[in-house]
């Protein structure tokens, strides 16, 4: 079977150089960028494949200009601070699945039960918080589940920026007037953070708290691999991926979407098939190209939303690997004025 994954090892240095303009050292190569404008291509060392079976797309790569990429988000304020509230022209948007559960480490059908992490999962999601702690988060969804909610939290506590994730409760005006915060300053280091069932994994209905070997076993491995990997069929009164979608992809167009436009940038922390509907629609796969998307537990995945287009920038490496900031000049001046500010 075709698998589609995501990998990336990015060699190279960035050094942002006041009015002077960029130097970047790729590998053996060194790279000035000047002030009024320019055009990258880096080829590195080791790229950025995304391959979905014989099909393979080049995603590193960098093509921007010094005066049109960098948002106003990031443009100097009156009171020196690194958020401003105008909308810059780009926006980033984080997806991670969250970490080993413990049922996934027993080999259990999961679904919609709402298990924790293991301290593999939370060691994942530190690591995942490491990798994008340079890139900026004014807003995060996860699903209802705890496993989802614990790595996006965890994953936080990583972060440069040092803002806090908070729960939204509005289930009802006491659930809202119980946690309100009343301090403006608290509020401007804060995060929301917004849950919703609809980001949750696809239910697995009577597999749910099965053993898939022994499920395999009983009901034959092909029946089992139709179960879990086609994408039109369900398990015996569950979801297909195609259910699973719907619902997962209408709340990304409905709710997010729109923040990503105003401005936001997103981190969503939710499940294996969840975020694989989102993934076909950002990526405009078919319904046998997202049948064999494979995500591991804990790996952020980058997209830059820019002018109504989602681009695919691959993952995060590490908080002190360049490569991923290359790929648009704000980012790297995000990371800059993290550097200047919090060290």
């Amino acid at each position: 079977m075709a698998i589609a994954m995501l990998q990336q090892t990015v060699g190279g240095t960035l050094q942002l150089l006041s009015n002077s303009g960029t130097h970047c050292n790729v590998g053996n190569r060194s790279v000035r960028l000047l002030p009024k404008g320019f055009k990258l291509e880096v080829e590195f060392p080791k790229r950025a494949i995304y391959s979905s079976g014989k099909r393979k797309l080049n995603v590193i790569q960098a093509s921007t200009s010094q005066t049109s990429v960098v948002g106003p988000l990031l443009a100097p304020s009156s009171s020196d601070t690194l958020d401003s509230h105008m909308k810059p022209n780009e926006v980033a948007l984080i997806l991670i699945r969250h970490g080993e559960s413990l049922w996934n480490e027993k080999n259990l059908f999961t679904g919609c039960v709402d298990v924790p992490l293991t301290n593999k999962g939370v060691e994942e999601a530190i690591e995942a918080g490491h990798r994008i702690s340079n890139i900026p988060v004014d807003m995060i969804y996860t699903s209802s589940l705890i496993r989802a909610q614990m790595t996006a939290m965890l994953a936080m506590t990583q972060h440069r920026r040092k803002k806090v994730p908070i729960i939204l409760h509005n289930e009802d005006e006491r659930a809202r007037a119980w946690s309100k915060i009343y301090s403006e300053d608290t509020i401007e280091q804060s995060i929301p953070v917004i849950t919703s069932w609809k980001l949750n994994e696809r239910m697995y209905g009577e597999l749910q708290g099965l053993n898939k070997q022994e499920t395999a076993d009983k009901f034959g491995h092909e029946k089992v691999h139709e179960w879990r990997r086609s994408y039109d069929i369900p398990p015996p009164n569950g979801e297909s991926l195609e259910m699973c979608a719907q619902r997962a992809v209408a709340y990304f167009r409905d709710n997010i979407e729109p923040q990503l436009l105003s401005g936001k940038n997103i981190l969503i922390s939710a499940h294996g098939n969840s975020l694989r509907s989102i993934i076909m629609y950002l990526d405009k796969l078919t319904s046998q190209e997202v049948i064999t998307l494979e995500l591991s537990t804990g790996i952020p995945m980058l997209y830059i939303f820019k002018e109504g287009k989602f681009i695919r920038r691959g993952s995060p490496v590490a908080p002190t690997e360049a490569g991923v900031y290359a790929y648009t000049r704000r980012l790297a001046q995000y990371r800059q004025k993290l550097d200047d500010m919090l060290t």
